[in-house]
């Protein structure tokens, strides 16, 4: 019994594992314009193509001491921080969802949202390349998923793509400067077509605590001030991700949350 529980959780952390080598790709060729595609990995000081043995997820990168085969180059611990990163996420997530075909929606979400992430984080930008495409892909999967309407997930679009657009214009308008990127806007459509309507103000608050208990301590560290440039992408993304374990299909709580912004609506009404 131990096996058959434990043995597809480590396969999926494995499959996680190799996932996230393809997604280290992705962060760091999507900004540059390049091809995910070709060539094939390569070390970025000595540009010698990697040989599949020297890139076993993970595993290549403690047996090499995070350097290059061939150049010695030291090679950046984020290439094994993503690939362990997205082999726990996938592992929590099967734990969470088990064998279902909403799984492997889940999963490219995971996925997507790792890459968001650290491209956030490097570059300040959230690739329209992910976010774009998402929404409409987001709404189809409206169709696959139980946990959202296809009406759910429209209104998902626009609460959350208008949501941050008008805390964005009016943070602007008020200030005459930009508080918030557009890429922010188009993530939290996205994730508002596949997480429906309701998960966008949760999503937010989560979003925003967290970034409130990690930017102020860094401001104080930096001795920085309120203008310190924090993305906000990766904050969406932990909320999102929280907010699906947790509480989305936490029928109870989900039930009265809708019923209170049922009730909030109706009372502008």
């Amino acid at each position: 019994m131990a096996f058959e529980y434990y043995f597809p959780l480590f396969a999926t952390f494995i499959l996680g594992a190799i996932i996230g080598s393809f997604l280290n790709v992705c962060i760091y060729r999507i900004p540059a314009g390049l091809s995910i595609v070709k060539p094939r990995s390569r070390c970025p000081h000595c540009e010698t193509p990697i040989h599949w043995y020297h890139n076993i997820p993970i595993l290549s990168w403690l047996l090499l001491k995070g350097k290059c085969a061939y150049c010695a180059a030291e090679v950046s611990v984020r290439y094994l921080w993503v690939e362990a990163l997205t082999g726990c996420l996938f592992a929590l997530f099967f734990y969470r969802f088990g064998f279902h075909s909403m799984t492997l929606v889940v999963l490219l979400l995971v996925a997507a949202l790792v890459v968001i992430t650290f491209i956030d984080l490097d570059h300040q930008i959230i690739p329209d390349v992910i976010s774009l495409p998402g929404i409409p892909i987001g709404f189809l999967c409206s169709f696959l998923i139980p946990w959202v309407s296809w009406q759910a997930s429209l209104l998902g679009i626009l609460l959350g793509g208008g949501s941050l657009l008008a805390i964005a214009l009016g943070y602007e308008l008020l200030t005459g400067k930009e508080g918030m990127g557009f890429g922010d806007v188009k993530l939290l459509a996205m994730l508002g077509a596949l997480l429906g309507w309701t998960s966008v103000f949760p999503i937010i608050f989560i979003g925003s605590t967290l970034g409130t208990l990690v930017g102020v301590p860094l401001m104080l560290f930096k001795k920085a001030d309120s203008k310190l440039a924090i993305p906000f992408g990766p904050f969406l993304a932990a909320g999102a991700l929280l907010h699906l374990y947790f509480i989305q299909h936490t029928d109870p709580l989900m039930r009265w949350y809708a019923s209170m912004l049922k009730q909030l609506w109706l009372s502008f009404w």
